[in-house]
């Protein structure tokens, strides 16, 4: 069979991938435009779900196709992810397209508990994406993980992680229990419910053996990554809610932080389940986390990523502010200072300009490493500038390698951490 599976470069769409290639099917991946690893020679095809929202926009991606897995998904409106367009239109218009196609065999990724409750968009989009498939003739399967759990450390795999490495654990107020489901056996899922003889026609909620709390989990994912217990204190509600409100003033700029304002009224509802019919539908018998964690060996990677988890986001808070903030003192404050230097340099007439073009430089830089899609090109253009200013002052006024305070000395340990950051600057 030729599968075709869309976001397949997601934390679900790529071990989907991966456990259907070793089971021996021909994959085709889906991955949004200008999101296809250069590297890879697998088969690849281009579509933005979101925007493919006519059964036209997805034909000639279903030729020779024999069934679909869709694993694409939004955790809340931002740069790129448009919740409607990706949960609902985009999915009703692959359905259709599907039936038009004589694409019988359909894998539907949904969410737990959606079907219950809906305290969000994502909630009600997704389930508006449910019954659309619902509504059609095609031999569907509707797959409901709760919280997802793996190897692979993405969103709430890379939170849990993350809040592992503080000797003090902050926990949010009115969090629900999870149902923590392991991802190999999610993939496992898909392998055994693709096949044109599985059953079809269900919705299936994939949920884990254990019922557990927030920091329950969190203490299994410290335990085994050898630290000892952390003290834990609760939140206030305004500090919590201050919280969510910087995540998705972080999604508006392109980041994907998992603690946002979708985040905190699902959270509410926890993920919870009845895996019965998962299990009597696939034979499947889910891990516990900690069996999961059991056969796994802690490595020096997953403590250096804990440790860093929390340092990435003050890094790409901080040196935007640095940049931008020193281009404003250029401008106000140290405008006159910044004109005498270049003078005693012999700038010449070039002192105010260069002044100026290096402050409104340093802006421009600044807001480039803020915004998710520049990060990368910010980085770089800081990396090569902080150089140049090196440079520059060496040349003009080398006196300041032994001024007071360093200013030049100084450059060096804020290029290392424009490395750090290109180093971490990667999610998936």
């Amino acid at each position: 069979m030729k599968i075709l599976v869309i976001g397949a470069t997601g934390l679900v769409g790529s071990a989907v991938c991966a456990r259907l290639a070793t089971g021996g099917y021909d994959v085709t991946r889906a991955v949004r435009p200008g999101k296809r690893p250069a590297a890879d020679p697998g088969a690849w095809v281009e579509v933005d779900v979101a925007r493919a929202v006519g059964p036209a926009d997805w034909l000639r991606q279903l030729e020779g196709i024999d069934a679909v897995v869709n694993c694409s998904g939004a955790l809340q409106e931002g740069m790129g992810h448009r919740m409607t367009g990706v949960h609902a239109r985009g999915p009703r218009a692959l359905f259709r397209a599907c039936e038009q196609s004589g694409v019988r065999r359909m894998l539907h990724f949904s969410a737990i508990g959606v079907d219950r409750q809906q305290p969000s968009a994502f909630s009600r989009t997704k389930l508006s994406g449910d019954m659309a498939l619902m509504e059609t003739d095609l031999d569907w399967v509707i797959l409901r993980p709760a919280v997802i759990l793996g190897d692979a450390a993405f969103g709430s795999s890379a939170l849990f992680r993350g809040l592992a490495a503080l000797p003090l654990l902050p926990l949010m107020p009115s969090t629900g229990k999870l149902q923590v489901v392991q991802l190999e056996d999610v993939a496992e899922t898909v392998l055994r419910l693709v096949d044109k003889a599985a059953p079809s026609k269900l919705s299936l909620e994939i949920v884990g053996p254990q019922q557990l709390e927030f920091h329950e989990i969190v203490a299994r994912y410290r335990r085994w990554l050898g630290w000892p217990p952390a003290k834990r204190y609760l939140l206030p509600r305004p500090l919590a809610s201050l919280l969510y409100r910087l995540g998705d003033s972080a999604g508006l700029l392109g980041w994907r932080p998992p603690v946002r304002s979708t985040a905190a009224r699902e959270i509410v509802r926890g993920a919870v389940g009845d895996p019965t019919d998962w299990i009597g539908a696939t034979g499947i018998l889910p891990a516990s986390l900690d069996e999961a964690l059991a056969r796994r060996p802690v490595s020096v990677q997953e403590r250096w990523f804990a440790k860093l988890y929390f340092l990435k986001p003050v890094i790409f808070v901080l040196l935007p502010l640095f940049w931008i903030s020193t281009g404003a003192i250029s401008l106000t404050s140290g405008f006159e200072e910044g004109v005498e230097l270049m003078l005693a340099g012999g700038a010449g007439f070039l002192a105010t300009p260069s002044v100026i073009a290096g402050a409104f430089a340093d802006i421009v830089i600044g807001c480039a490493i803020a915004w998710r899609r520049t990060a990368r090109l910010g980085l770089f253009a800081a990396v090569l500038l902080s150089l140049f200013y090196s440079a520059a002052g060496t040349a003009i006024l080398p006196e300041l390698w032994s001024a007071p305070l360093g200013p030049l000395t100084k450059v060096w340990p804020i290029l290392v951490l424009h490395l750090v950051a290109l180093a971490v600057l990667e999610e998936r």
